[in-house]
This record gives structure tokens, C-alpha cells and sequence, in this order.
């Protein structure tokens, strides 16, 4: 009885190497972890990605309409082997009816660039989950406030998707990107337009002085207040 139990044994063990090889034993790939790996080509994206990124554009293109909620912070952020930086950030709700759930302005500065990034979140996920915009300048080429003045064009745009990879469309130097300016246009111009609605250069004036100890810093604890333009 124990030989047939042991010859049985032998046999299903057999039957299942020869389930996870393949036809000359290599181990099947099946059972094993495994790494996609999406490569973004960022100077170039394809017709299709170009389209997406429009049409997400259109989606967003109406006057924004804020809600009352809103909130204003600042601070200072240092990494090991990186340049210290402060940055200030103002997040406002959007009303129900907007297809955008909030919106997100801040600008932080290195001894090497100032980062303008605007982030627009979507209230429906299926149609996508956030588009971020944003411009790069050198910090000793403008101060903060003098950026903030101007309407910076747009350097990079990031579409994020629920489910699927990100789309991304950057200034590449080397590149023949022609084809792509009517896309940073509508980026540049949406910008502006939330620089404005924001009150950017108005109520959030104060604080983008502080980035580079420019105009009076706000008293402590004011970090509420109307933002009326």
C-alpha cells in the first residue's frame, strides 16, 4: 500500500512540473511576479494622448466658479543633498456644479528655480483624475512677486487617469515641438485664468512676498482671510 501511495505521489509531482515549464523546463512565467514598465515620451506624445489632453481642456475651460471653503498654507521643506526650500499653497473648493472638485495654486523657490504648479482635480474620476500645469524660472533671473505679476507660459503638463498611465507633455529644447503649441497655448491661457480668478496677485500677494522675504510678513496665526479680488 505505502509503494503505490509513494509511486502515486511521484507521478503528480511530475505532472505538475511538467504544468509550470515549458517545453524545454523553463519555468513558466505564470505564479511569478512580473514589472510592466510604461515609458512616457514626454517631448513627443502620440495623436491619441494629444487628444486626451485636449479634451480634458474643454472640460475645464468655463469661468471657475469657488465655492466658500478655501485654505492657505506655508513653510519651508529641506531634503538631504538638496537645496532648502519654502514654498505657499492656497487650495479652493469649487460649487457642486463645477466639473472640478478643487483647485490647487503653489509656488515654491530653491536657490535654483521657482516652480509655479497649478492642480485641478477632477468631481468625476471616469473622466479623469487631475490635470497639473506648471512653469519653471530661475530664481535669480525674477523674484516670486515679479513672476507672479507676469503670465509665465506653461512648461509641462501632466494628466493623471484612474486606472491607466499618466500623460505627460514637456518643453524639451531639442525638440522639434511645433506641433505641439496649440496645446502649451491652451495650457498658458487656462493658467492666466486661474491666476486671475484665484486672486493671485491680490489676496495671495503677502505670502508669495514672504518666499523671498519680499513685502511685510502677515502676522502670526492670519491664515484665514477674505478673498475678495
Amino acid at each position: 500500500m505505502f509503494k503505490r501511495t509513494l509511486i502515486l505521489t511521484l507521478m503528480l509531482s511530475a505532472l505538475s512540473w511538467a504544468q509550470q515549464t515549458g517545453p524545454k523546463g523553463t519555468p513558466s512565467p505564470e505564479g511569478q511576479t512580473q514589472t510592466k514598465l510604461n515609458i512616457l515620451n514626454v517631448c513627443r506624445p502620440s495623436a491619441e494622448d494629444q487628444a486626451e489632453i485636449k479634451n480634458v481642456f474643454a472640460k475645464v475651460a468655463a469661468k471657475p466658479v469657488f465655492g466658500r471653503d478655501f485654505e492657505i498654507s506655508r513653510g519651508r521643506t529641506s531634503v538631504k543633498d538638496a537645496p532648502e526650500s519654502k514654498f505657499v499653497r492656497l487650495r479652493r473648493d469649487m460649487t457642486p456644479e463645477s466639473p472640478l472638485m478643487t483647485t490647487q495654486y503653489s509656488m515654491s523657490t530653491d536657490a535654483t528655480n521657482t516652480v509655479e504648479l497649478l492642480v485641478l482635480r477632477s468631481r468625476d474620476a471616469k473622466d479623469f483624475h487631475e490635470i497639473a500645469l506648471e512653469d519653471h524660472v530661475s530664481s535669480g533671473s525674477a523674484s516670486p512677486l515679479a513672476i507672479l505679476s507676469v503670465d509665465t507660459p506653461v512648461t509641462r503638463i501632466r494628466l493623471e487617469r484612474l486606472g491607466k498611465r499618466s500623460i505627460v507633455l514637456a518643453r524639451c529644447p531639442d525638440a522639434d515641438q511645433s506641433a505641439y503649441e496649440p496645446l502649451f497655448r491652451d495650457a498658458a491661457d487656462l493658467m492666466a485664468r486661474y491666476r486671475k480668478a484665484m486672486g493671485l496677485r491680490k489676496a495671495f500677494r503677502a505670502d508669495i512676498g514672504w518666499l523671498s522675504a519680499e513685502g511685510a510678513t502677515k502676522p502670526e496665526g492670519a491664515k484665514h482671510r477674505d478673498l475678495k479680488k
